[in-house]
Order: structure tokens, then sequence, then C-alpha cells
């Protein structure tokens, strides 16, 4: 399996784009790329017994793979509407193309916050990363606690999410579920990828095909199990790449 994985800028690289084309609408401009979904840089069985190599292998060439096709539909007849000057078709559209758009995006991320442990998953942060931990939540255990408590609480699908303000330059805790809440009192649906003010570092999934065959309603085991194979190296990375 290819050991390349989103390698460049996050958002430029899990929209990996063939020729664009560009429709416009009413002074807006929407440019339609094909995605593709991305290899993994390691095998699915290599986060067990973390994460079950079943669960790996659905989760990415079942469960992305339909991110990555929807997208694609979508976007294209979202495109087509937009030629035409079809607002209306446009407007039903587009929580398709943002649903499954956030989707693949999310998923890109996801698959790169994860490393065997031969790779350093589980090793602690390190840099400049830990030292706004330590200084925004008083250490590493307790920013866990933080998460596992943003993770409990995601009624159904979601997402929990650190994040980095680049208005403040802080960082902190956010979750993305069906009737969750963000910032300005909006409301952030359970494939919102992490956009505009804040910056994702590092993300976990909370739906239940990340973790059902093998926690089934155990999912606060999964919260904690999934710390072995977290790779604190591509936060740090993306932390160095928002400031």
């Amino acid at each position: 399996m290819s050991t390349t994985l989103l390698r460049s800028s996050t958002a430029r690289a899990a929209f990996r784009a063939s020729t664009p084309k560009t429709a416009h609408l009413a002074g807006l401009s929407f440019t339609r790329s094909k995605v593709t979904l991305p290899d993994l840089p390691y095998s699915y069985s290599a986060l067990e017994p973390a994460i079950s190599g079943q669960i790996m292998e659905l989760h990415h060439s079942k469960h992305h793979q339909t991110y990555v096709t929807s997208y694609n539909t979508f976007a294209e007849q979202l495109a087509a509407a937009e030629a035409k000057t079809d607002i209306a078709a446009a407007i039903a559209l587009q929580p398709m193309v943002n649903f499954h758009g956030g989707g693949h995006v999310n998923h890109s991320l996801f698959w790169e916050n994860l490393a065997p442990t031969s790779q350093g998953g589980g090793e602690p942060p390190r840099g400049a990363l830990a030292t706004e931990i330590d200084r925004t939540y008083g250490g590493y255990e307790a920013l866990k606690g933080v998460m596992e408590k943003a993770l409990a609480g995601v009624q159904g699908s979601g997402w929990a999410w650190l994040v980095r303000d680049t208005v403040t330059g802080g960082i902190g805790v956010r979750t993305y579920a069906v009737s969750s809440w963000g910032a300005g009192c909006l409301p952030a649906w359970n494939q919102d990828p992490v956009v505009g003010q804040f910056k994702p570092l590092l993300g976990i999934d909370a739906w239940e095909h990340a973790y059902y065959l093998q926690y089934q309603n155990r999912k606060a085991e999964y919260f904690k199990a999934i710390w072995d194979v977290v790779n604190w190296a591509a936060a740090e990375k993306r932390f160095e790449q928002s400031g």
C-alpha cells in the first residue's frame, strides 16, 4: 500500500483535483474538482489492538469511499445547475455537497491523525503544541479528559476536534455533531469540516462506524484506546503551519 497520504496542505490535498471547471451563478463561482480516496500510510491492521483491521478496512474503503463518490456526483450536479443558473436546484444540492465534501476532508485528516506505535503512534505531544496544551489545560492528561468528555457528549454522529483559533492563537476543543452549536450560536453539523476562524489540529471520529464492530456500545473504551495510536507529530506540524 502506498505510503503517501495528503502530504501537502490539508485542505488542498484533501481535494486533489483533475482539471477544474468553474461555473458562475449570480456573481459567485464554484470550482468543480474530482476528489479521490487517499491511500493510507499503514496497513489496515497496523493500529491493532486500539482499532481493528476490520474496522479500518470498512471505514476507509467503504465509508470514506462513499463520501468521495457522493461528493463527486453532487458537485457535478451542482456545477450543472449553476451553469444553467438554476438557483433553486443549486440551493437544494449544496447541503449534500457540504456533507459529503466535509466527510472526505474530515476522514483525510483523521487518517493522518493516526499512526502505528512503530511509527510514533501514542507518543505524547512535543514542542510548541505541548507547551500550548500545558498552558491551556494544565497537561496532556487533562486535555485527554476534556476531549473524552466532549466525545461522550456527542449524541449520534459527530466529531471532536482540537483546534487553533486563528484570531487569538489559542487552542480549544470543539464538537461538530447534529444539534451541537458552534461559536456565535451557529449550528455545526456532523460532517462539517473545521474551517474559517479555526484550524484543525487533531480530530477523533465519534460516528458508530468508527468503533462499533469492535467496541459495540462501549464507546468510552474506544475514546480512551485511540490515544494509543494518535499521531501527535502530524498535529504539531499543523499547529506550526497555522500560526
